[in-house]
């Protein structure tokens, strides 16, 4: 079964349970999907681009929780830890601080980057590698961090 499948699947068990959080955030995941697919003009896509469509919605909703918790707006900030812990369920776990740092000191090696000018280049090639298994914040700190 495919991961659009079962987000699908669980977003109608969900609507059967009666959790509208868990249903809502899952048909907007399946919304972004299928908006993709059309703007790709694909059929199907594969389960590399999904991820990164769930990547880009988890960001989103970090943003939102932030954001409601500057306004001191805690009933909001559950929903979207609600919303948050639901769309996780279908993402592989990101790597770690220490798996991401071992990767880009290779690159920088290889690519022999000395200063903060060869960040463009590190990051593409890292972030090309990782493709959406590392946060993107997380390789930029550590890029920094290398290179300073």
């Amino acid at each position: 079964m495919s991961l659009v499948d079962t987000i699908r699947k669980d977003m109608f068990q969900a609507s059967k349970e009666g959790n509208s959080t868990k249903a809502d955030i899952l048909k907007l995941a399946l919304a972004e999907i299928k908006n993709e697919q059309i703007a790709l003009g694909k059929e199907e896509l594969e389960e590399n681009e999904v991820e990164k469509i769930l990547r880009r919605e988890v960001k989103k909703i970090v943003d939102s929780i932030e954001q409601f918790e500057k306004m001191q707006r805690e009933d909001l900030v559950q929903r979207e830890k609600a919303q948050l812990e639901a769309i996780n369920e279908y993402l592989p776990e990101l790597l770690g601080e220490d798996e991401v740092r071992k990767i880009v000191e290779q690159k920088v090696k290889e690519i022999g980057a000395v200063s903060v000018k060869d960040m463009g280049k590190i990051m593409g090639v890292v972030m090309k590698e990782l493709d959406g298994k590392a946060d993107g914040n997380t390789v930029k700190a550590i890029v920094l961090e290398l290179l300073s």
